[in-house]
């Protein structure tokens, strides 16, 4: 592991500019034709994809020289995956990976963000990131959930960390259960036991902390006995689904987003949505549920020498294609009432929440920017209201709608189908 493996595809970069962009073929105008968040901001392409790559290509060659400039260029990128499924469109070469392992390469230099230490720090000593009052499994209580560490259990509910300790994204947790008990799902949870998943201090570039805490928690996990885990968190799917994965401590744990539980309920008549929902909304694909949140492709092999970039065995390129789109979609169309209308950016050419990769924590300035971005897309198609599917992208429309003055609503899946249900 690390930056040097990847020198290969930062000198395929040839500056085409493409990572900055949807593909052309998916451009409907001028106004939402920007990829990356990161280069849309601040407009130099030392902040793209293909600039990321250059600088970094070009300090494995001539030596890490820090300065402030190149550390703002590094830390405010959401990590988002944008740039890698455009490039990725025509080109057959890591964007991402590269991108990550430089931060993680800053981060072991000592060349950290003071904001993005405060929040590992308080990781390591309280097991979360946010500041939290009470304890992590407050949120259910008078719920009468069975507690996966003492009971048998099919699934097992992930609530994740702001969704147990924010007092406005509780009524996520809560809700779920609550639907999963009116469908008769054998589940149960963790928690005051639970854990941080660890991926966004794997997105902030903290690779061991994130180690030390997936092989804890999964250790956990498989004391339980449930073969099935859910989470309604995007950032807590990708980590269990594709990070875990990524350094086997995942094995044959089956990993479901609660959308895709959702869809699965209704289409076996465990879950009947009746009641109408008359509303107009659109939805907002996460990029950790969406492009990212594709399976891992595990792949060994060589670069066969010579000027071509060609591997033995073929390499296979994650490209955002079979991330969790088309289960939302399902479970919102099924919902009596609801008039769906799509974005210009959607599924793996989806636009960041802006909340993610440590830019929540280090530049929330620059977050509620690319969330308002998100806002004037969704306010575009005449929606009422615009629903997602993780508590960060959430948290993060309704702060941005709040400082715009807009009407818009925010809703995760699961208060629509509770609604209906």
């Amino acid at each position: 592991m690390g930056l040097e493996q990847y020198q290969g595809d930062m000198n395929m970069c040839c500056r085409c500019s493409c990572c900055k962009f949807i593909p052309m073929q998916k451009v409907m105008g001028p106004q939402f034709s920007y990829a990356c968040p990161s280069i849309a901001k601040y407009n130099f392409h030392a902040y793209s994809g293909g600039g990321r790559l250059n600088i970094a290509s070009a300090m494995l060659k001539n030596g890490f020289n820090y300065t402030d400039k190149l550390l703002h260029v590094v830390y405010n990128c959401q990590l988002c995956g944008a740039c890698q499924v455009s490039c990725n469109y025509a080109m057959d070469m890591e964007v991402l990976e590269p991108i990550t392992e430089f931060r993680f390469k800053c981060v072991e230099d000592g060349k950290t963000s003071p904001a993005l230490d405060k929040a590992v720090a308080r990781l390591r000593k309280t097991g979360s990131m946010l500041e939290a009052s009470g304890r992590r499994g407050d949120w259910a209580k008078d719920l009468n959930l069975k507690d996966a560490t003492k009971e048998k259990v099919d699934i097992l509910y992930h609530a994740g960390c702001l969704s147990s300790y924010d007092k406005d994204a509780q009524k996520l947790a809560k809700t779920t259960a609550q639907v999963l008990q009116k469908a008769g799902v054998n589940f149960g949870i963790l928690g005051d036991a639970e854990m941080c998943c660890g991926s966004r201090a794997y997105q902030m570039g903290y690779r061991d902390d994130f180690l030390k805490q997936a092989e804890k928690y999964m250790a956990l996990i498989r004391k339980t006995g449930a073969r099935t885990l859910v989470t309604g968190c995007a950032d807590g799917y990708h980590a269990f689904k594709v990070l875990y994965d990524k350094f086997n401590f995942k094995k044959d744990l089956e990993v479901l987003h609660t959308s895709e539980l959702f869809a699965r309920l209704i289409k076996e008549g465990k879950l009947k949505p009746r009641r109408k929902v008359n509303l107009a909304v659109t939805y907002h694909d996460p990029c950790r549920l969406g492009r990212l949140g594709e399976p891992y492709i595990h792949w060994q092999g060589k670069k066969i020498p010579g000027d071509k970039f060609v591997f033995d065995p073929p390499k296979p390129y994650r490209r955002g294609t079979n991330g969790v789109y088309y289960p939302p979609r399902d479970v919102i169309k099924s919902l009596p009432g609801i008039k769906f209308t799509e974005m210009t950016r959607i599924m793996e050419y989806s636009w960041c929440c802006g909340a993610g990769g440590g830019v929540n924590e280090s530049n929330p300035e620059f977050s509620i920017w690319a969330a308002k971005e998100r806002v004037r897309e969704a306010i575009a198609t005449g929606a009422e209201a615009i629903v997602s599917t993780c508590p960060w992208c959430e948290q993060n429309f309704s702060t941005a709608i709040k400082e715009m003055n807009s009407s818009l609503k925010v809703y995760d899946i699961v208060e629509l189908v509770a609604r209906a249900i």
